[in-house]
């Protein structure tokens, strides 16, 4: 179990390293939300995501040997990135298994900050299959997207600064998929706020993490149907036990919530929201009844939105 210590002192470490993101508040949102909302901008962190400081984290805690072998990871977005840029500030050799339907602008990215890039086909087992070829070959040390502590220490550094930054909160609202985030910002709340709720956002048709919440056992993600790509996966072992014990609840929210909530952050507040880090403020929204009048942080997990369709049609 990753404890708030574990926060505490990944903050230490990569403070230096990662971008202190800005919080930023509107008084458009206040109003529709009826309360104080505060928004943690990990839009504008390295990557474009708060997946580089959990990354960070794993890397530079390494054994030396480790280092020297190299790394791997399955990923076709956020982690892929975070991972080859974290190695690559620790002079380690990076591969990033990725299936075919990986975003060519996410690929380019990932190829960009170093790493090697390994195709394979686009199901779950092959990624994992792939690269546990590579490591019984060359020796590589696996860094899981969040199915690993360090990785969920140094995602809930992103909490404990918005904390630091701003104090008391009644409520945390952030994203979950994997659970590496919601995982790391629940340890950081409760340690830091013991009395503050911390509630998610999931998509409806990526629902797996509030079933398991619900039932008390992890529902594996079954052909999850949403916008927001980055909440595609189910929960591990490690993040579920985190969020049973830390967690308040989990809300679903639709599509349309989920791109409204998009286009609110970019009209009114003139910041670029991909889906999966939008789905949070749309979460509060719907509830927020429940938190009339009071302090609330929502964590904006990332921006890497592809552009490239919009860009191509108008381009000469």
């Amino acid at each position: 179990m990753v404890s708030f210590p574990d926060v505490e002192a990944a903050f230490k470490r990569i403070k230096d390293s990662v971008v202190k993101t800005p919080v930023m508040t509107s008084t458009t949102i206040d109003a529709l939300a009826g309360s104080r909302v505060f928004l943690k901008c990990e839009n504008f962190q390295r990557v474009g995501a708060f997946k580089f400081r959990g990354a960070l984290n794993a890397v530079t805690l390494l054994s030396d040997e480790e280092k020297k072998i190299g790394v791997i990871t399955h990923s076709s977005g956020n982690h892929a990135q975070a991972l080859a840029l974290a190695s690559k500030k620790q002079n380690v050799r990076c591969t990033v298994v990725m299936p075919s339907s990986s975003p060519a602008v996410k690929m380019e990215a990932t190829k960009g900050y170093g790493a090697e890039i390994v195709v394979c086909e686009p199901t779950l087992a092959s990624r994992e299959s792939t690269a546990a070829a590579l490591i019984e070959e060359h020796g590589y040390t696996l860094v899981h997207a969040y199915n690993n502590p360090n990785i969920v220490a140094g995602a809930g550094t992103a909490a404990y600064e918005f904390i630091k930054e701003v104090g008391s909160l009644d409520a945390m609202f952030a994203p979950v998929g994997g659970g590496g985030l919601l995982s790391g910002t629940s340890i950081a709340t409760k340690g830091l706020l013991p009395q503050a709720k911390v509630i998610a956002g999931e998509p409806k048709g990526a629902d797996d993490a509030y079933r398991s919440f619900t039932t008390g056992k992890i529902h594996p993600s079954m052909n999850p149907k949403t916008i927001a790509d980055g909440l595609l996966t189910s929960l591990s072992e490690l993040t579920f036990s985190i969020i049973q014990k830390y967690v308040d609840g989990i809300v679903t929210v639709s599509e349309e919530e989920i791109v409204n909530a998009m286009r609110l952050l970019w009209e009114r507040m003139k910041i670029v929201v991909e889906p999966s880090g939008a789905v949070s403020l749309a979460a509060l929204l719907q509830i927020c009844d429940q938190f009339e009048g009071q302090r609330i942080g929502v964590i904006l997990s990332g921006g890497n939105v592809d552009l490239n369709q919009f860009f191509s049609h108008y381009s000469t």
